[in-house]
């Protein structure tokens, strides 16, 4: 009941720019969701026993730990995966290592973890995915594994054995940047903040040309909160004001749902929405009183994707999936909910998509 072949989303979101991270990893979610109750893993109820949050989320991730150092979707062997997880077996241990770092938890094998992800380095720097749905050539595929790779291995206390700094040249080359979806602007300045480097100037200036340039009078990129979100979290990383911050954190709270999320795209691409509203206003709200109220609804609806095994689903009701507990545990410890959270990091922007980082301070 495939409506699109999962090979087929990567490139899809290759050559649509407007379409968002997270709307081709969402469009996986949708299809592997399916796919998954096709096959009998049916979904999770969000009846979690009472306990400890943090303690209960680190179980599900050691459930989730191989030998090999990597990390399953979901203890479930037949679970695919969904969005980031079903897209690059990267994606679950960057996300063990960034939590692992933030919450102070020490993970099973990190030495294995670090060989496991090594071995996916290419002779030229790059990174690639073993598991995945990713066209592994493609340059969506190469921009994304590498990044993770970096970011894992600095959460990991390690570097990668080759360096990897010419890896994005390609992308600033004819019209390569062109044809990458809007969700890539702010994996470049990850890139160089997780290896420790400055950020290329070129680079960065037709990065942030091609963002104010697109940018709509409402603060909103590519008329998706999750596009936007990138464009925020890009410009914080570089240390610069975000452009139209107050239009579009007056559209971020004016597109969340009465329930507290931000899922309103259809097809379900928003599997990351309510995060990614999450930083915007948190980093850029000013702690008004409009901005804190939708961050506690939005930890409630975060809350309410919690299942009974410890982990988390994209949505209510959803398979527990590596992906999401990132997304939504760190949609909790950006709202406060998780005290046990360390948050001094001072280098916080190197964990992954920004949930450590704190408002106003400038991170080099």
């Amino acid at each position: 009941m495939k409506t699109l072949a999962l090979e087929n989303l990567s490139n899809l979101a290759q050559g649509n720019p407007s379409l968002s991270r997270r709307a081709a990893l969402g469009g996986m979610a949708r299809t592997l969701a399916g796919a998954a109750l096709a096959a009998g893993g049916g979904l999770r109820a969000a009846t979690p026993a009472p306990g400890n949050l943090a303690e209960q989320t680190f179980e599900f991730i050691l459930r989730c730990a191989h030998e090999d150092g990597g990390y399953a979707p979901s203890p479930d062997a037949d679970y695919p995966g969904n969005s980031d997880t079903g897209l690059s077996d990267l994606a679950g241990v960057t996300y063990a290592a960034t939590l692992a770092k933030t919450m102070g938890w020490q993970l099973p094998r990190v030495a294995k973890s670090v060989d496991y992800i090594a071995k996916r380095q290419q002779p030229d720097g790059s990174f690639t995915h073993i598991a995945g749905k990713m066209d592994p050539k493609s340059n969506l595929a190469v921009l994304y594994n590498t990044v993770q790779g970096v970011v894992a291995m600095r959460a990991l206390g390690e570097r990668p054995r080759i360096d990897p700094t010419k890896v994005l040249d390609r992308f600033f080359a004819g019209d390569a940047l062109k044809k990458l979806p809007w969700y890539s602007t702010s994996f470049f300045p990850l890139f160089y903040a997780a290896l420790g480097k400055p950020f290329p100037e070129q680079q960065d200036q037709a990065l942030r040309e091609r963002q104010i340039q697109n940018q709509k009078d409402d603060g909103y990129l590519g008329d998706h909160v999750a596009s936007t979100f990138h464009m925020a979290h890009y410009f914080r990383l570089i240390g610069q004001p975000t452009p139209k911050a107050k239009a579009m954190v007056a559209r971020v709270l004016r597109d969340q749902k009465p329930d507290g999320g931000w899922n309103i795209k259809e097809p379900d691409w928003d599997v990351h929405a309510c995060f990614d509203a999450v930083f915007i206003l948190r980093q850029l709200g000013e702690n008004s009183a409009a901005v804190r109220q939708a961050i506690d609804k939005a930890a409630d609806w975060a809350l309410a994707c919690r299942n009974a095994d410890g982990g988390f689903g994209h949505y209510p009701k959803w398979h527990s999936d590596m992906d999401a507990v990132y997304f939504q545990f760190g949609t909790l410890i950006q709202a406060g909910r998780i005290p046990s959270a360390k948050l001094d990091w001072p280098d916080a922007h190197t964990l992954s998509w920004g949930h450590a980082m704190q408002p106003g301070k400038i991170y080099r």
